[in-house]
């Protein structure tokens, strides 16, 4: 029987519809995910360091200078930004309070994971991982330290993710506001510490899906899998450390191990790494209670009348039944 879930950190609902998956027409294997790197015509590659605008950081063991050959990992502002901190005010409308507008106002910055052609996350070896989500920590904190009010990281990996160019990178917005969605979670982190006398809403809601087990992927030392509740998309995977801790760049466990394995049970899966988007949620400003995470959504549909003008997301893969069968493609 279809449920209509919601999700216990964002209050969004999704459908929750096994059978959907046997109808005609519903098979559910991914579209090529366009991973295909051409070195020659690619700006992200080591030695074509002067493709991309200039450079904002870098990890260079070897000394090397920026804008040269040597660095493991890559930061550069992005070519396209979305944000720009010099966006100007738009025009006033004759009726401001229904032509409701503003400048985005921002920083949006690249950060390039690897120097070698690899198209994804999951062609990175556990090292390189670590080095990369080393970068994530330390960007997302320096814009944090100078007074973003919510940063936040993502991964486009594949073209059929949006990625507009395949070598694997992760993109960063800081924005001088919270955005809705992201203001509600903090309001609903709050609302549970509240009434639960400083409970931590993802740290009590990760320790209730392990007593469970029905929705857990894998756990370790650091981290746990799992498939959210009320998952809004087939094999969606929500990554959370053991012990909760608001802010991913005040420290802590990078939980590179469970990232890397949650891209490799993906892969066994499907047989190859599906087009993914991936983001990073740390705490926003106002936030007294909070905990970072990972989201994985595998783009193995797209929203179609009923999510798009209802605002409810269907899934027709049960997060139980996603949850089974990654812990078995991974035995």
């Amino acid at each position: 029987m279809a449920e209509i879930r919601q999700d216990p950190l964002s209050g969004r609902k999704a459908i929750i519809a096994d059978e959907r998956s046997d109808r005609p027409g519903a098979g559910l294997e991914p579209p090529p995910a366009g991973r295909e790197i051409d070195p020659a015509g690619d700006p992200f590659l080591e030695g074509h360091e002067d493709r991309t605008p200039p450079e904002l950081d870098a990890l260079r063991p070897d000394g090397s200078a920026p804008g040269e050959p040597g660095w493991l990992v890559r930061v550069v502002p992005n070519l396209y930004p979305a944000f720009d901190e010099q966006a100007a005010e738009p025009p006033r409308e004759a009726r401001i309070d229904l032509f409701a507008a503003r400048a985005a106002r921002g920083r949006h910055e690249v950060i390039v994971n690897a120097p070698g052609p690899l198209a994804s996350l999951g062609d990175l070896t556990q090292a390189q991982l670590e080095r990369a989500m080393a970068m994530w920590r330390r960007r997302i904190g320096h814009h944090a330290e100078h007074g973003a009010a919510c940063v936040h990281l993502f991964v486009n990996d594949g073209r059929a993710a949006g990625a507009s160019l395949p070598h694997t990178h992760a993109q960063l917005v800081a924005l001088d506001q919270v955005p809705p969605y992201v203001a509600r979670e903090r309001e609903r982190f709050g609302a549970y510490a509240t009434s639960t006398m400083g409970g931590n809403l993802l740290g009590d809601l990760v320790r209730e899906e392990v007593r469970l087990d029905q929705r857990v992927v894998a756990i370790d030392d650091e981290a746990v899998l799992l498939t959210p509740y009320a998952s809004p998309s087939p094999y969606a995977l929500l990554l959370a450390p053991r012990r909760p801790a608001m802010r991913f760049e005040d420290g802590g466990p990078l939980c590179a191990a469970m990232l890397a394995r949650a891209l490799a049970l993906l892969r066994a899966r499907f047989g190859d790494l599906p087009a993914l988007n991936l983001w990073l949620r740390t705490a926003p400003r106002g936030a007294d209670h909070y905990c970072w995470r990972i989201d994985l959504a595998p783009r193995l549909g797209r929203p179609a009348g009923l999510e798009l003008g209802t605002g409810l997301d269907l899934n027709p893969v049960s997060p139980e039944r996603a949850a089974r069968e990654l812990r078995a493609a991974g035995a």
